[in-house]
């Protein structure tokens, strides 16, 4: 192990590595000028060292504090691998800026390559590594400690930036998470609009009200973001009793818990629905479950049944025909889907759309039945009733919440008219990103 430490002066010590030898060799200048640096350098020092042939270790140290306080900070110290420094080199011949790609040739590239030299500069912040491939890497410290391998880091970056950890909500919980935001401020106020998708993000559900009533509403807001997702449907539609209907929701009859589009594999993430009209009967009342706590319910109170729903693939279907175009959709997917971590990536349920072919093993389908049958009482407990008003847009995640209405009395006279669309969280995340990255750094 060698190592190098560093003043404010302009000079760069380096401490270099004979590989003939098995023991490094150490710069005596490097350890005489350590010694000295540190009553005429300003607060920060910086050392680096290769332990082990496989990293290297950057560490910040205080001029002005005792063998304690920098024995703590030391603590904290950064720690990389060297194949992936050498695989992050940010230099032109490693690195296209314009498009922030790598461009490293992989085909040549040495996954066994080993430091030459390494050196660290205080008043550039930076350390520069020269590997045994002959390239040279200069590394900013504020660019390594945004991806420093330590389990803080990760997770600040991994629920603040990469993704907003979500917050599961029961019932009661409904009206204190549901955010409410002015349509004005969210088209115009890019603190506004990024206050409303991180409330879709972590909460699943958001609701934006005083906005026009007109046709291109939703159009209008899923520009903000990005753009809307298209489906089988077209991409704006309107939720309206209609005779003939070809989709259940397209009823006046009461409609169920579900998820919208089970049957497509990249099912739509995010409804967006603007009330234009709303039914003055008692009904058309919307209702929302957040299926991750149902999911936790099951798992806690039904455990057997909750792994017997992760792991049954059910077949999910949609027949007919829109704007004069047949379609038949199908998807094969369980009703709780786990990501690779165990975490929730996505909850299919809708009774209308559940395809009479099951295509399991004939001892799997009863117990998948008795697993349900828990997992719809256990939504139907846990549904949240409320109604929406002319000009109030509701906005809800469709990977994980549950949503359906109260039946309602259609006539001439007492009509209810949404316009609808979707986003894809993809859109979302990226926007969230771009709006996080004008203040905040990770």
């Amino acid at each position: 192990m060698f190592s190098i430490t560093l003043s404010s002066i302009p000079s760069i010590i380096r401490a270099k590595r004979c590989f003939q030898h098995s023991n490094p060799v150490h710069v005596a200048a490097a350890a005489a000028l350590a010694t000295a640096t540190p009553a005429i350098m300003n607060k920060r020092l910086i050392s680096a060292f290769v332990q082990n042939d496989r990293y290297i270790i950057v560490r910040e140290e205080d001029a002005d504090a005792d063998a304690d306080e920098n024995e703590n900070l030391n603590g904290n110290a950064m720690k990389f691998p060297g194949v992936w420094l050498r695989d992050n080199c940010r230099c032109p011949q490693c690195f296209h800026q314009s498009s922030q790609s790598r461009r490293i040739d992989w085909d040549k590239f040495d996954i066994k390559v080993k430091v030459q030299d390494i050196s660290a500069d205080k008043l550039e912040k930076s350390i520069t590594v020269k590997w045994s491939d002959q390239h040279s890497s200069t590394y900013d410290l504020k660019w390594l400690r945004e991806r420093d391998f330590n389990a803080r880091s990760r997770n600040k970056y991994l629920t603040e930036f990469y993704r907003p950890k979500p917050v599961h909500w029961r019932k009661t919980d409904f009206n204190n998470v549901t955010n409410v935001f002015k349509f004005d401020d969210v088209i115009n106020n890019d603190n506004d609009l990024q206050k409303w998708l991180e409330s879709l993000a972590v909460y699943g559900v958001a609701i934006i009200e005083d906005s026009p009533l007109e046709n291109d509403v939703v159009r209008r807001l899923a520009d903000r973001v990005g753009f809307i997702r298209k489906t089988t449907y077209g991409e704006e539609f309107i939720v309206q009793s209609k005779p003939g209907a070809k989709n259940y929701a397209y009823l006046s009859d009461k409609l169920p818990l579900h998820t919208d589009l089970p049957y497509y594999e990249y099912k739509p993430s995010v409804n967006i629905l603007h009330c234009v009209v709303q039914s003055l009967s008692k009904g058309g009342s919307n209702t929302l479950v957040d299926a991750f706590y149902v999911a936790d319910q099951m798992k806690s109170k039904y455990p057997d049944e909750f792994k017997v729903l992760t792991e049954t693939i059910v077949d999910w279907n949609d027949i007919g025909i829109e704007d004069g175009k047949p379609f038949h959709n199908i998807w094969r997917s369980p009703v709780i889907c786990l990501d690779k971590e165990g975490n929730y990536a996505r909850i299919n349920h809708s009774i209308p759309q559940r395809d009479s072919h099951f295509s399991v093993d004939l001892d799997t389908v009863i117990p998948w039945y008795e697993a349900y049958s828990k997992f719809v009482q256990l939504a139907q407990t846990e549904a949240a009733e409320f109604k929406t008003k002319p000009g109030d847009i509701l906005t809800f995640n469709n990977i994980r919440l549950l949503h359906g209405r109260t039946a309602y009395d259609d006539t001439d006279e007492n009509v209810r008219y949404i316009v609808g669309a979707y986003m894809d969280w993809d859109i979302i995340y990226s926007k969230l990103r771009i709006l996080k990255s004008k203040r905040e750094t990770f």
